[in-house]
């Protein structure tokens, strides 16, 4: 029952309008990976009268880090879910932007850093490392992971945007969100 509660707020995220959007960024203005904050006086001014100030939140939009690791290890709709045939064997995903979209649901002030590209030695593959970082109201957790991609993939997008995509859903799955992907034939 609680997946399909899940399930729900996801397929809302996905539907909602940039009119919608727009009228949620009204209450606040956060920076990507930024914590959130009340409206500053000046941006206020541009508002005035746009929002009441009871609408106006006072506090941050994050939630306790166990609340937050509790939704992300929540098993994904299986309406969500990709899969590409490498080799011969079928890998399941997530898409890089529905991690994206899960994570600003559920974690609203996480952050996510590139943290190094590395290009083999034969300059065959290059490998990124992306760290995830969520920030609750009682403690900030991060993970990091990396991917690798052949410069001589030509599927789709390049190999640096390819092995960063990579890298962050796993960084994701290490902290829950999509790890029953990683051992559903177990």
């Amino acid at each position: 029952m609680a997946a399909a509660g899940g399930a729900a707020a996801i397929r809302d995220l996905l539907s909602r309008t940039s009119s919608q959007m727009s009228s949620y960024h009204t209450t606040l203005f956060r920076c990507f990976a930024a914590k959130a904050s009340p409206v500053r006086p000046l941006a206020e001014a541009a508002f005035a009268g746009a929002v009441e100030d009871s609408e106006v939140p006072s506090e941050g939009i994050s939630r306790p880090l166990t609340e937050i690791l509790r939704e992300l290890s929540k098993k994904v709709p299986d309406s969500i879910i990709k899969a590409r045939v490498i080799d011969g064997q079928t890998i399941k995903y997530i898409p890089w932007h529905i991690v994206n979209r899960i994570l600003n649901l559920h974690a609203p002030e996480w952050s996510g850093e590139l943290r190094n590209i590395v290009y083999s030695a034969d300059g065959k593959s290059v490998t990124v490392i992306y760290r995830v970082t969520l920030h609750g109201t009682d403690a900030e957790i991060y993970r990091e992971s990396s991917g690798t991609a052949s410069m001589d993939d030509a599927d789709y997008g390049d190999p640096v945007q390819k092995a960063e995509s990579m890298a962050f859903r796993r960084a994701c799955a290490r902290l829950g969100l999509g790890l029953h992907l990683y051992h559903e034939d177990l």
